[in-house]
Parts: structure tokens; C-alpha cells; sequence
């Protein structure tokens, strides 16, 4: 993809709707071609371009819910289109699909699930996207693994960190800046980046400035940081909330009490992440709280290392729960806490001091890893309503992270668990995408689960929950019957230019692909879904349609 070529013919009296900017993306018969470093069509006739080639399902233009596709942004340009008809289709139909590689996925697939907007974001591998309501905007901020990228704003080369992107029109997201985050260590593992990000408003922190909006990110593995970004397209460093840790992962931050839960890498614990509350409630001055992990992962502590945290959940002092998801890929386990023992009991990290403040714990099976532990607490059942309390219980989706790409290691399952009896946690239902439905083991990359999104928004929840399953794009799951989840919709996105490989094999057996890795997930209270991707694609803003839409309560 992203080949220069060269194309004649006269444009079609209806693409004078057509222009272009640096990158413009235009629909004839039935592919995408985005055409870069053009002038209007009706200027010349014989034009150089690049052309980025996705087929489509429909020909001509594009609808995307009703109305037609006016793309996104790219290199920070608008791009605009209604369509382009050019003279010899059939030249540049027949270069199409020889600009990617063979492996490539060059077509979007989707059911119930539409494209509303997209952003390449520089090109750089994603993580974490956190979607916030400033005033009368959305943005968007979205962490990122470690590598590095040409930053167009600046013109420099810049370590992956942060994006910050305008959504308030989610057909044309604007990209409004970059903060680096720290260089990419070469060997194994996760290093660089910056890959967490969550966002407080300081009018609903109890001590935050009531004038300013604040951004907690993890930077590269070895800190956390606070950002004002009051302005999002002038972000400016505060304070450092800690550092000299050996990693960072998935934080959460409850806005309305300022009490974060980071997951760190503290010297001298036996394990490379653990959790350590602050009290974040004034941002400008962060309280350390406690220290928190498996028993056995405390400084002094001998035999067996329990594995690592990867993120917690919160509901705050009114629902008094966290939910904690340790080991991602294998071995996992699930915590129930009580937050007011948590943040008020003994500190010491003691063996008895650790289990102070555990209600419930479930010890999975070596294959099954606990990434994500979304609750959804008081779930009406219609089914069992004539059957007393059996009609109303409390549940705990579990998604474990595949880590192995083409099916060379368990595949991860989404996990439904009930946990009405906290302390006997009882799982009731598991979910995956049918390998056979895509040859997803062949298509190259990982298959299986990542996460979920992690918003309670009441459009979804309870309702509907969305999975990033990587080759397999995203997944809209039917949960008002956690017995019998069901899939209702999925999108697949398009491989791009930007697109990076997935390999297996080493030396002369090495071989790769080019391959869609749908990382993460989130939503906003407008129902907008976004999506980013590991392996460089960028986000693809989403809508449900037909019948998965009417299971939602959209505004």
C-alpha cells in the first residue's frame, strides 16, 4: 500500500465534490483509494498519486449510517470526499491489490457495525483510549506502546507517548498533539511508550483546580504522571507522581474521590507489578496510601511468586468493591476487595495485612488469564423472575490476553462469573469468535481476547459489552442473558499503509504478515465506540446499526 503510480483519464462531472487535501480519501467502484498530493481532479488530466486501496462492500459512495463517509484525518489534514470517477477504473483496479502484500487484509468486514470516523494516529501501536467530555468538546486520549514515529505537528521524530485527539465530530477527528513518552528498549517485553491513560475533571475532584481538566499516564515503565490539560491541544506537565519503578500498567482513578489505584513496579516486591493506591484527589499534590499485592509478592516474603496484577476496577465509596484481574495470559486470578479495608485497613504489607481486605478470590486454571474484570452488578433476568432472588444477581466478565500470534499458545475467552456469593465465585458462561468463521489462526498475528471496554455508561451496560479480539477486530456480545452471551456485531477494520507485521518463526523459518491487531476498546455517553490497534493502524471510531443497535439505549 502507498505505492506512487501514475493514472489518466478525465474525471467524472460528479466528482467535482471531490477535493483534496494532503490525504483525500475517494470511493470507485467499490474500493477506497486515498490519494495524496494532488491537485482538484478537474485541473488536469494526467496526475501522479499515491493511492491507498481498501475494497468495500457497496460501489460508489459510502454510506455510513445516513449519511456518506467524509473520512477522518490524516497527518493532521482533512480528508473529504463524496466521490471520484476516474477514466481508466479498471488500470487502477488492477494495481490495487498488488500494493499490499498478499497476506494483508485489504477489506473491512463488519455486521451490525458501521464506520463513523477515523484517525492513523501518526502510525503509532495503541493501548489504553480514554474518551472525556471537556465543556462542550470530546476528546480523546490514548496511550501508546513504545516505538517511535514523525510527529507532523512538530516535525520531529518523537518516542510514542500519548495522542491526543478531538472526536466532537466523530466523522472528522482532529489530532491536537503529542506527548512523548520514553524510547523503546530493543529485546522482549514491553519497554518505551506510555501506555495508560485516564482523565479527572478538577471540578469533580474534591481538591482539583474547579478551571482545569487533569490527564494520570504511566511513562515508558518507570513512573507515573500528572498532566493539566485544561487545553488539550497545549498539554503541560505538572508533577510526577512517582518514579524509579521497574514497569507501570493499567491504572484507574475515581474521579469523584481522587483515589487512584496504580499498578506498579516497586523495588523490592516480588513482582513486577503491584498495586499502590494515592490519593490523587489534588493532583497537584499526590498522598501515598498503601502498598498492595498477592501474599507472597511482599518485600521479605519466600516461595512461591504469585504472578503479577494487571489492573483493577473500582466502584468507588459507594459501591465499596474493587475488582483485580492477576496474570494476563495464564494463571489467573480474581480479587474481590473491600475498598474501605483496602484504604483504611492495617498497611503493613503482612501476609494477614494482604488478605484484610479480600472478600472473595477465584484461582483460574494455568491456560486462563484475567486482563480485564468488568462487574455488572443487579442484573435483572427475566427468566428466573418467578424463581425470587435467583431473578436479580450480580456478575463479573473476565477476559484473559492472548499473547501468542497464530494460535501458538491457549487462546483467551471472555469468562462470565456469577458473584452474587462473593466469597464462592461461580462461572456460568464463556464466549469466543469461532476460529473457522475467519481462518483467524492463518490470518496472521494473535487470535483471542484482549479486553473489554471499561465504560459503565447506561447506553451499554448491562446490555452490551465490546471485545477487542484482536485479528478479529471487535466483538459486541449480547449479555442481558450472562448464562448464554451471544455475538450481535463485529468490525474488522482494513489494513493500511501503516499497518506493521506479525512474525513466527526465527531466522531462515521466519515469516510474516500483515495483520489487524484490535487492541482496546472504549465508549463514550453519546454511543460512539472506538477501537485502536497494536500494530500501528490507528482508531476507528464506530456505530452500531440494524438489530444490534435497538438492544442499546441510545439517546
Amino acid at each position: 500500500m502507498g505505492e506512487w503510480g501514475l493514472l489518466a483519464g478525465e474525471p467524472d462531472p460528479d466528482s467535482a465534490g471531490c477535493t483534496v487535501s494532503n490525504s483525500t480519501l475517494c470511493v470507485v467502484g467499490g474500493f477506497r483509494y486515498t490519494l495524496t498530493g494532488l491537485r482538484s481532479p478537474a485541473e488536469i488530466k494526467i496526475r501522479h498519486f499515491r493511492v491507498d486501496v481498501t475494497p468495500i462492500r457497496r460501489v460508489g459512495k459510502v454510506a455510513v449510517g445516513n449519511e456518506f463517509e467524509t473520512g477522518g484525518n490524516m497527518l493532521d489534514q482533512d480528508r473529504v470526499c463524496n466521490k471520484w470517477v476516474i477514466g481508466i477504473v479498471l488500470a487502477a483496479l488492477s494495481i490495487g491489490f498488488a500494493i499490499l502484500p498478499a497476506t494483508a487484509q485489504v477489506q473491512a468486514e463488519s455486521k451490525n457495525m458501521d464506520l463513523v470516523g477515523y484517525n492513523d494516529l501518526q502510525g503509532r501501536g495503541a493501548y489504553q483510549p480514554t474518551i472525556h467530555k471537556q465543556g462542550n468538546y470530546w476528546i480523546a486520549y490514548i496511550g501508546h506502546h513504545g516505538g517511535s514515529a514523525l510527529n507532523p505537528l512538530t516535525g520531529n521524530m518523537e518516542d510514542n507517548g500519548t495522542s491526543i485527539v478531538d472526536v466532537t465530530d466523530p466523522r472528522n477527528p482532529k489530532y491536537l498533539a503529542h506527548i512523548p513518552g520514553d524510547p523503546r528498549i530493543p529485546g522482549p517485553g514491553e519497554t518505551g511508550g506510555a501506555q495508560m491513560t485516564r482523565v479527572c475533571d478538577g471540578s469533580t475532584l474534591p481538591h482539583g483546580d474547579k478551571n482545569k481538566v487533569y490527564l494520570l499516564r504511566t511513562r515508558g515503565t518507570s513512573s507515573h504522571e500528572m498532566w493539566d490539560v485544561s487545553d488539550p491541544s497545549l498539554p503541560k506537565r505538572m508533577t510526577i507522581v512517582l518514579s524509579g519503578l521497574v514497569d507501570t500498567h493499567k491504572s484507574w482513578w475515581e474521579c469523584d474521590s481522587g483515589i487512584a489505584i496504580l499498578v506498579s513496579g516497586k523495588p523490592g516486591w516480588r513482582a513486577k507489578r503491584m498495586m499502590q493506591v494515592y490519593d490523587l484527589s489534588d493532583p497537584s499534590e499526590p498522598v501515598f496510601v498503601r502498598d498492595f499485592g498477592l501474599p507472597g509478592q511482599q518485600p521479605g516474603s519466600t516461595g512461591f511468586q504469585p504472578i503479577d496484577l494487571h489492573g483493577a476496577i473500582s466502584t468507588g465509596a459507594k459501591g465499596n468493591r474493587v475488582y483485580a484481574g492477576y496474570g494476563t495470559s495464564h494463571g489467573g486470578v480474581i480479587e474481590i476487595l473491600d475498598r474501605e479495608k483496602l484504604l483504611k485497613g492495617p498497611k503493613d504489607p503482612t501476609e494477614a495485612n494482604l488478605n484484610y481486605p479480600v472478600i472473595g478470590r477465584f484461582d483460574m486454571p494455568d491456560e486462563a488469564g484475567a486482563h480485564t474484570t468488568y462487574p455488572l452488578l443487579g442484573m435483572e433476568l427475566p427468566e428466573y423472575a418467578k424463581n425470587g432472588a435467583q431473578g436479580k444477581k450480580d456478575f463479573l466478565v473476565t477476559v484473559g490476553e492472548s499473547v501468542d500470534n497464530e494460535c501458538r499458545a491457549p487462546r483467551q475467552l471472555m469468562r462470565i462469573f456469577d458473584i452474587t456469593n462473593e466469597s464462592h465465585m461461580l462461572g456460568v458462561s464463556t464466549w469466543t469468535v469461532p476460529e473457522a468463521s475467519g481462518h483467524f489462526c492463518t490470518r496472521g498475528g494473535r487470535f483471542g481476547t484482549h479486553s473489554t471496554n471499561e465504560s459503565m455508561s447506561p447506553i451499554y451496560y448491562k446490555r452490551i459489552i465490546f471485545v477487542a479480539h484482536f485479528n478479529a477486530g471487535l466483538r459486541a456480545v449480547d449479555i442481558r442473558d450472562p448464562y448464554n452471551p451471544k455475538e450481535i456485531a463485529y468490525y474488522i477494520p482494513a489494513a493500511t499503509d501503516k499497518t506493521d507485521k506479525r512474525c513466527v518463526g526465527t531466522g531462515d523459518d521466519q515469516r510474516c504478515k500483515i495483520v489487524i491487531q484490535t487492541n482496546n476498546v472504549e465508549l463514550d455517553d453519546r454511543g460512539y465506540i472506538y477501537i485502536v490497534d497494536r500494530s500501528n493502524t490507528g482508531m476507528h471510531i464506530l456505530q452500531l446499526t440494524g438489530d444490534a443497535r435497538k438492544i442499546a439505549d441510545l439517546p
